[in-house]
């Protein structure tokens, strides 16, 4: 009985430690743009954990970064890594740049406009820190100084690989990668790679094998913006895929790709960018006649823009670019014309609501002067319109001829503005004003004088006798005083007039004797 009983005990025990003992799942799959980092081992000295990042040029999408062993099968990956995008490769002034695209290992070309010439490096490299080197110039005439770029190599990237290197960001001429394959695989090719003075690995990337088991690609990442033709459970080496973007989106990459022999597919799996819709608004500014009615652009398009009417161009760049979905900024700055001055007026003035495109000038003349032309002009795109206004003095019409009177001096018309007149009497009194003068409104300041020959007759006061204005003839506006004798009192006035019609007015007074 105790025998039995042992014999159960230690069978419990064993069949306990053997499940406790992990499951060993072989080597860890190969996902496209990743590396292993990491391997984690258990206490069979088994790996257990699988620690990936993105391949040097790519950015992590989304996902968990790690995969376990589980029942003697890898859990799936769910990292997805993108490639890195440079966005813009900065403002070029004078010129702009030619973009073969903006994703890793990329180029854009600087191109100097007419008249200017490059200095510095002829294109930047979208690498995994940015655009490589620094922003070249465009300079007014001379000769280009244009500098070879830094010759570099892209990352030597074989999968199922760890390097035993120091991994870097650049690899420059006569730098050597040592690389050996993860558990489960064998290297077919160089283990020691140097970079060339061309760019590329001297001798070619080798390839990371598996050991057993049969050559199988990754299924592709399947996004809403992107339709995939030949999907299936399963892909070998030789199996093909299609790709297409949905509406608003374009294929960066190849429509069509192989499953290689050494699992990776051939070129690499591309992807959906949106498409840049209208370009930016720019105040003063409208897009060159190619571009007005388009409402999509394809990445890498560039557009152009021109000042409006009336606008010149004050600073900033004039293009913009559809790079990853969004278009370049533009710094273009287009400022309102100047007319300067609307010229000078001889008797008068412009009066300014400024001197810019859309302003006006208004003549104005000075008092007495009237506006001969139109009075307002416009500030055009090509200046001023119209002509300078001319100011004349007014005139006054030809006074009638005064019967027994004349002008005093020579004085021929045309009577302008200002103008004084005196007039005299040959014969007679000088009825009215005797100066008259041209007023602002062309008329004259008063009605002509008259000349009229007028006398009264010779006044007789009985018991008076005259005391001032003794003379012959009396004529109109002449006065007399008089003065009754001694002894007698005035009845009336003692000083008369002679008036218009011939007479005395008031009326001549009377002398009487004074009553005690």
């Amino acid at each position: 009985m105790n025998l039995v009983y042992n014999v159960v005990f230690f069978l419990s025990l064993a069949l306990h430690a053997s499940a406790q003992v992990p499951s060993k799942c072989g080597a860890p799959p190969s996902y496209p743009h990743t590396q292993i980092e990491d391997m984690k081992k258990g206490i069979s000295s088994h790996v257990q954990k699988v620690l990936y990042r993105c391949a040097e040029g790519y950015t992590q999408n989304s996902g968990i970064r790690s995969i376990k062993c589980q029942a003697g099968k890898w859990t799936q990956l769910t990292m997805t890594c993108e490639k890195k995008n440079c966005g813009s490769a900065g403002e070029l002034f004078n010129g702009y740049f030619q973009y073969m695209g903006s994703f890793y290992g990329d180029k854009a070309n600087a191109v100097c406009n007419e008249g200017f010439t490059l200095k510095g490096m002829e294109y930047r490299i979208c690498k995994d820190s940015g655009w490589s080197g620094e922003i070249p110039t465009c300079e007014e005439g001379g000769e280009p100084q244009v500098l070879p770029a830094e010759v570099t190599c892209p990352a030597p990237s074989v999968a199922n690989s760890v390097k035993l290197s120091e991994t870097v960001s650049v690899y420059r001429v006569r730098d050597s990668v040592t690389l050996v394959c993860s558990e489960g695989f064998l290297l077919t090719g160089a283990q020691q790679l140097t970079c060339g003075p061309d760019g590329q690995w001297q001798p070619e990337l080798p390839l990371c094998l598996p050991s057993v088991g049969e050559i199988t690609c990754n299924a592709p990442n399947a996004k809403r913006k992107m339709l995939i033709n030949g999907l299936k459970q399963v892909y070998r080496s030789g199996d093909s895929l299609s790709f297409s973007c949905k509406d608003l989106y374009y294929l960066d990459g190849s429509n069509t790709v192989t499953c290689g022999v050494d699992g990776k597919w051939t070129p690499s799996l591309p992807q959906c960018t949106r498409r840049c819709g209208v370009p930016p608004y720019l105040s003063n500014a409208h897009l060159s006649d190619c571009c007005r009615a388009q409402a999509d652009f394809g990445p890498g398009h560039r557009v152009r823009y021109s000042c409006a009417l009336g606008y010149m161009r004050g600073r900033g760049t004039y293009y913009s670019t559809c790079v990853s979905g969004r278009w370049t900024p533009v710094t273009l700055r287009c400022e309102r014309k100047s007319c300067g001055s609307a010229g000078e007026m001889s008797f008068g003035h412009f009066v300014y609501t400024g001197a810019q495109f859309g302003d006006t000038a208004t003549g104005v003349c000075n008092e007495g002067y009237q506006l001969v032309g139109q009075n307002v002009r416009n500030c055009m795109n090509d200046g001023w319109d119209g002509r300078v206004p001319v100011c004349e003095a007014v005139q006054c019409a030809k006074l009638p001829e005064v019967v027994n009177g004349e002008i005093n001096g020579h004085l021929e018309p045309p009577y302008v503005y200002s103008t004084v007149i005196h007039y005299r009497c040959r014969v007679g009194k000088l009825i009215g004003t005797s100066e008259l003068y041209c007023t602002k409104d062309g008329t004259w300041s008063a009605p002509p004088p008259e000349c009229k020959d007028i006398k009264c007759p010779y006044p007789k006061v009985q018991y008076a006798q005259m005391t001032r204005g003794i003379r012959m003839p009396l004529e109109f506006g002449d006065s007399v005083t008089f003065v009754c004798f001694r002894g007698m009192v005035m009845n009336g006035p003692g000083t008369v007039t002679c008036s218009l019609d011939g007479t005395w007015t008031p009326a001549l007074p009377t002398c009487q004797y004074r009553r005690y």
